[in-house]
């Protein structure tokens, strides 16, 4: 809608992850270098955490882009169920199929296939996002997946990300033999003001915009109010390109933005953190919280929607594969009934066809052999002289 108003060829703060306009801060290249370090030494677990919005999921996008030629990658995204179904889904993710409950079964089968793999020169990479939901039990089986190695490598990858209550959770004592097995483990920070600055910048220019589309006290109040989050800024900026459209503006200043924030459009934005009087007059902090707590389950309402979403889709497509597995076999058998008839009906008629003809058996003497047969007779010149 203001993209040609702004000189804008695409939208440039949409939420949706894009690895394609990925912006490294200081912070995110030294995540990006981390976590293919882990990978390239295989060092087993890649912890990765970060507060929501912080770009975690963009930036593990950003590097199977990168890597995805070198290796099998397995991405799960619904971490919402137990420990039961953790094999069989890894298993779907890398399109093996699975006809089997046991779980050691399960294993089984994902160690032949992680085994052919390693023979072909292949890394094989599982990556599980929003891992702080996994039950204690799932953490526990993800850990015995380090089992699965040879005598000196091993043959899967495990990058966890989630939320910082997964780290929490991992410094447990009950959780001492998996924290044991994280080689690398990063926590990805929000922005500064440099960096929010550097990344509005960025974003517009990547759209075909010019760089100070947006003035300097806008974004310094942009990142005052989003805390340096880079979903949180998306949905400011976003918001301020919208007021910026309708009020006829060519550039973004402070105005257009507090603005926005008077409105309480975007809900991710916190209150004034400048103003300790206003601070002090509305009880900021406690907005802050509850804002903060707001959106958590509004993130947490998504995510599990996407789950129940991807268990539906798993499970129908797991019945069709068993369905097309039984017409398979119906037709199979079908064509050796038709087969098995066809060559009963031809053996038939071939026997009848060959009754009238005589045996070997039967057949008469030669003709060669009547006429010519006195000649080694004894007594054929006897005969002949009478």
């Amino acid at each position: 809608m203001y993209a040609s108003h702004f000189g804008l060829t695409a939208k440039p703060f949409s939420i949706v992850p894009n690895p394609d306009i990925l912006f490294l801060s200081e912070n995110h290249q030294n995540t990006l270098t981390m976590l293919e370090y882990g990978l390239s030494e295989r060092t087993g677990f890649v912890l990765l955490t970060g507060e929501i919005g912080t770009g975690k999921t963009t930036l593990i996008r950003y590097m199977l882009n990168e890597m995805v030629s070198q290796m099998d990658v397995a991405v799960i995204f619904n971490t919402n169920f137990d420990s039961d179904q953790l094999y069989r889904m890894i298993l779907s993710e890398f399109d093996i199929p699975c006809d089997v409950t046991e779980k050691d079964r399960q294993m089984e089968m994902l160690f032949r296939f992680l085994i052919d793999r390693y023979a072909q020169g292949l890394q094989t990479l599982l990556v599980i996002d929003e891992a702080q939901h996994l039950p204690d039990e799932t953490l526990e089986d993800i850990r015995m997946l380090t089992n699965l190695q040879t005598d000196d490598q091993l043959l899967l990858q495990i990058i966890l990300v989630g939320q910082p209550e997964l780290r929490t959770r991992l410094e447990a004592p009950k959780f001492k033999q998996l924290a044991q097995r994280i080689g690398v483990n990063y926590h990805l920070d929000p922005f500064d003001r440099e960096q929010t600055d550097n990344y509005i910048n960025h974003r517009v220019t990547a759209a075909g915009g010019r760089a100070d589309l947006f003035s300097p006290e806008a974004i310094e109040l942009i990142h005052d109010h989003s805390g340096g989050i880079p979903r949180t800024i998306n949905l400011l900026c976003d918001a301020v390109l919208v007021y910026g459209y309708a009020d006829g503006l060519k550039r973004i200043d402070r105005d257009a933005v507090e603005k926005v924030l008077a409105d309480k459009v975007c809900l991710a934005a916190s209150s004034s953190q400048k103003n300790p009087h206003a601070a002090e007059a509305t009880g900021a902090n406690g907005d802050i919280h509850e804002v903060n707590r707001r959106l958590a389950v509004v993130e947490k309402t998504l995510v599990d929607l996407g789950h129940r979403f991807e268990a539906i889709h798993r499970e129908i497509k797991c019945e069709m594969y068993v369905k097309y597995q039984e017409m398979l076999t119906a037709e199979r058998e079908r064509f050796r009934q038709i087969v098995e008839n066809t060559d009963n009906s031809l053996s038939k008629q071939t026997g009848e066809d060959e009754q009238p003809f005589p045996r070997p058996s039967d057949t008469p003497p030669s003709p060669a052999r009547i006429s010519f047969s006195w000649l080694f007779s004894p007594f054929s010149w006897i005969k002949a002289k009478k």
